[in-house]
């Protein structure tokens, strides 16, 4: 599974928005690879931030 595949599964499961701080607790991954999954899941309008620095996916 590729990391954007693994942040956006996360988003799924948790339900809520969620920040990059709990997708690290959640999938061991390096923050700083969320934090670029994070970018391009927004540059392809795939998640949304209903609440500062929170996202969700975009259903």
């Amino acid at each position: 599974m590729s990391i954007l595949e693994d942040v956006m599964k996360a988003m799924k499961e948790a339900g809520k928005p969620v920040s990059a701080g709990e997708i690290e607790k959640i999938t061991g991954l390096d923050r700083k690879e969320i934090d670029k999954a994070f970018k391009e899941l927004k540059k392809e309008n795939m998640i949304t931030s209903p609440v500062r620095c929170k996202w969700e996916p975009i259903n």
